[in-house]
């Protein structure tokens, strides 16, 4: 694609971000080549969607909690209805963005340049290290973060750095071709195995990027474990089987390890 005639919409799947969404969606309008911004609020139980009008964004709505990925389709979903129905030029690329980077989501166009210019047909975002809300840092073991590295490496030979990175700028087609999206919390792996398989172009960028990361609560760890499910299940749906999945058998499965995080 040509860069002076990008058009980038920007899509954030938002649960429960009333105190953050505003800030998220005006930083993103501003990003360069952005032209619309599409939250689609997941079954929140605050005003996250209110906020994310006011702020600018089109908001598309679930009743009910359907997840990361169904959220991601609903408002991708919702922007080719728009583009339909008001005439608008197709966006070219999709900037995918979490609702809680607030104010830092304005520093992520090293994400969309090397989409526009044609260099990559994915980029994933490595972050800086993170920190809960608390200062602290966050209360993982890592486990989820070798088990996605290594699953999306045994299956394509790519070893990511920020395989679980949910800030990504992407073409219209790679997201097409990564669909159906893995459930849950295994979009990003599945995204980026589908992605290499059909032969496309990643590239991980360095990011100055915060959002909210989990601490070593009881919350924290079974968010974790829920995440390590989804993950497995993204890697074993794309066939990944025995060694790659050692990370989920030696800690006895979701159930032992959501057991284990609650010691």
């Amino acid at each position: 694609m040509s860069p002076t005639d990008a058009r980038v919409a920007c899509i954030i799947p938002a649960k429960d971000e009333e105190q953050r969404i505003a800030a998220t969606v005006a930083a993103a309008r501003d990003l360069p080549h952005v032209d619309l911004v599409v939250v689609c609020d997941d079954g929140s139980s605050d005003k996250t969607a209110e906020h994310a009008a006011a702020a600018g964004a089109i908001v598309v709505s679930h009743s009910r909690n359907r997840g990361k990925a169904a959220a991601l389709d609903s408002a991708v979903n919702a922007l080719g209805v728009l583009e339909q129905r008001d005439g608008r030029p197709e966006a070219t690329a999709l900037l995918l963005l979490d609702a809680d980077l607030e104010s830092s989501a304005a520093n992520c166009a090293p994400l969309i340049d090397p989409v526009v210019q044609g260099r990559a047909d994915l980029t994933i975002a490595v972050l800086p290290p993170q920190r809960t809300a608390a200062g602290e840092e966050p209360g993982g073991f890592g486990i989820v973060m070798s088990a996605a590295s290594k699953g999306i490496s045994e299956l394509t030979g790519w070893t990511p750095r920020a395989p679980l990175s949910g800030q990504r700028c992407l073409t219209r087609r790679a997201f097409e071709l990564a669909s159906p999206l893995a459930a849950g919390f295994g979009v990003e792996v599945g995204m980026t195995i589908d992605i290499l398989r059909a032969g496309l172009r990643i590239e991980e960028v360095e990011v100055d990027l915060f959002h909210r990361a989990s601490g070593s609560d009881i919350a924290g760890q079974l968010h974790r474990a829920r995440q390590l499910r989804d993950v497995s299940r993204a890697l074993a749906a794309r066939g990944l089987v025995g060694v790659g999945l050692k990370d989920l058998k030696d800690s006895g499965g979701v159930a032992n390890l959501i057991k284990r995080f609650k010691r």
